[in-house]
């Protein structure tokens, strides 16, 4: 799969990031997307209850389905506000595989992506040999591992045994992790990477200061108060000595994962048009600071 190295983000759909969507947002922003040459679409059963697929599902039955490659995830049911039940059981996936087909009302998933389970639920062949089949069947074509936050090495080395193609890690310039426990096992059996939250949940955004609160339905209410605090007096820190003058800082983070050739793509979240069209300048940054580094 050839993949924009910018994506679309869709955790935000669930409602779990301050605001619900309807459609006509979705819709917006997704255009924004195409309109700026992004052709990936990151989404899970649990960012609501199917909620954020329905709203890539009905924006897909009304666009060409042909230009957009859709990465959605399986392991979880959504409950309520960060309230999920993992659910790893072939029995379980086999349900949320047809609902989330249904939700997308796509005949395949492009990147169908083990999302964010432990390494016990991760080493089941039982598991993986019928995810096998599925892809026989033709209702997913590609496999992945969406490694859950706390990470993973075993899961990052092992996951080529089990036909996985692609890892989704925590990669930002906050946490650097995946450059020592998940890139080498990548180039060494050829799966490309997905950078999820290279912005740090926005905080390299540069938007929030030390002393930000974010609103009850907001995912960020639940990170820890001191580590809150430890990120954003570093985000300072960057912007002071790092960023270029001039530079938004958005831009200069996402180019800063860019610059790492072991990432395939990132897959910033975004709230409206705008955000959309920020998060694809920096692909434009990335390439302009390549090339001066060239001349």
């Amino acid at each position: 799969m050839r993949v924009s190295v910018i994506g679309v983000g869709t955790w935000q759909f669930g409602g779990e990031w301050g605001r619900d969507f309807s459609q006509a947002e979705a819709d917006a922003i997704l255009d924004a997307a195409a309109d700026c040459g992004i052709n990936l679409i990151d989404t899970a059963e649990c960012y609501g209850d199917h909620l954020a697929e329905k709203f890539i599902g009905d924006y897909l039955a009304r666009r060409d389905r042909s230009r957009w490659i859709v990465a959605t995830k399986f392991g979880h049911r959504f409950n309520s506000f960060m309230n999920r039940d993992d659910d790893f059981s072939v029995a379980g996936v086999r349900k949320q595989l047809d609902a989330s087909l249904k939700a997308l009302r796509v005949e395949a998933i492009d990147l169908y992506q083990f999302h964010s389970g432990s390494d016990a639920v991760f080493q089941n062949p039982e598991l993986w040999t019928w995810l096998a089949e599925q892809k026989r069947a033709g209702k997913i074509r590609h496999l992945g591992v969406s490694i859950l936050q706390k990470g993973s090495e075993l899961q990052a080395r092992e996951a080529a045994n089990f036909g996985v193609e692609t890892l989704q890690v925590f990669y930002n310039r906050l946490d650097r992790r995946a450059e020592e426990l998940y890139f080498p096992h990548a180039a060494k059996n050829h799966l490309g990477i997905l950078a999820r939250v290279p912005l740090a949940s926005g905080l390299l955004s540069g938007k929030y200061k030390p002393g930000a609160t974010f609103a009850a339905n907001d995912v960020r209410t639940t990170f820890d108060a001191e580590k809150l605090k430890r990120d954003l007096a570093e985000v300072e820190r960057l912007q002071v000595e790092e960023v270029p003058p001039g530079v938004p800082m958005a831009q200069w983070a996402m180019a800063w994962c860019l610059e790492n050739p072991a990432v395939s793509a990132l897959i910033p979240g975004c709230k409206n048009p705008e955000q959309v069209r920020a998060n694809a300048s920096a692909a434009e940054f990335y390439l302009a600071a390549k090339a001066d580094s060239m001349a």
